[in-house]
């Protein structure tokens, strides 16, 4: 990618080492094992979608990323294409901040025994799959039975992921930096349904419950729109404050209703 060259050519300019990997032009993020240890901070050059693989796949790392909005809405990739240089100038002298953003941790568990645990920066969703009928899902909260919700699906957010797909949803709009989970169900087949704000320190478990019809009900659950893993009536997912942070470099000093204002009125 052109930007990406333009980039590295001008922070070697500078007296600074900038490292493109091949992994990321060919679209394959790079894994944790290929970012060296001296690396201070990540540009990420994409959508909102691709820094949010970067911070999943490089979690364990705790290095800030910069997202540069190569796509449309931009909530976390905050510097468009015309200002790359002067962010660049801002970053070389340290004018910057870092927002630490809140991670979920999903535990999967399939036939009784754990088949997945991922993290997500976004959301974990818990989804039909197969036929397209509705399915009827328990939720328990701190190990106590809450509610059931027969829907499409359910979605848990973070505060960074309650403007993507939860919005969509008809979730409510949360500050970034609070510590929170948000529940909000898929198309349920009910009137009265509404998302749920719980705090950062409950635990929430999403099972399969019984099938309307005979034969088990099938559900997929992904991990910020990746990692599909099948499950069926029985199995369920936990979710839990992560003790993982994605950290967020902030060079434009705009505060978040000024940002999402902005993005509403564009979108």
């Amino acid at each position: 990618m052109k930007l990406s060259y333009e980039i590295a050519d001008y922070l070697t300019s500078q007296g600074k080492r900038c490292i493109i990997r091949k992994e990321a032009l060919e679209g394959q993020m790079a894994h944790s094992q290929l970012v060296t240890e001296e690396v201070e901070g990540i540009l990420v050059l994409g959508g909102d979608g691709t820094l949010l693989r970067a911070a999943r796949e490089l979690a364990d790392r705790k290095i800030p990323f910069l997202g540069i909005n190569l796509g449309h809405l931009g909530y976390l990739a905050e510097i468009e294409r015309q200002n790359v240089q002067n962010a660049l100038e801002k970053l070389i002298q340290d004018e910057y901040t870092v927002e630490e953003r809140m991670m979920l941790l999903g535990s999967v568990y399939v036939d009784g025994s754990i088949a997945e645990k991922d993290v997500a920066l976004n959301d974990i969703v818990i989804n039909r799959f197969g036929n397209l009928r509705v399915v009827n899902y328990e939720i328990y909260v701190n190990g106590m039975y809450l509610n059931s919700f027969t829907a499409d699906g359910l979605i848990v957010s973070t505060p960074t992921g309650s403007t993507g797909y939860s919005l969509s949803a008809g979730g409510p709009i949360v500050s970034p930096t609070a510590s929170m989970l948000v529940l909000t169900p898929i198309c349920p087949h009910t009137l009265n349904s509404r998302s749920i704000v719980f705090s950062g320190e409950d635990k929430i478990c999403l099972r399969i419950g019984e099938g309307r019809r005979s034969g088990p009900d099938e559900a997929c659950v992904t991990f910020d729109g990746d990692t599909c893993v099948p499950m069926k009536t029985g199995d369920y997912v936990e979710i839990q404050k992560s003790t993982e942070v994605t950290r967020i470099l902030k060079i434009n000093q705009v505060s978040f209703l000024e940002v999402l204002r902005n993005k509403l009125n564009r979108s």
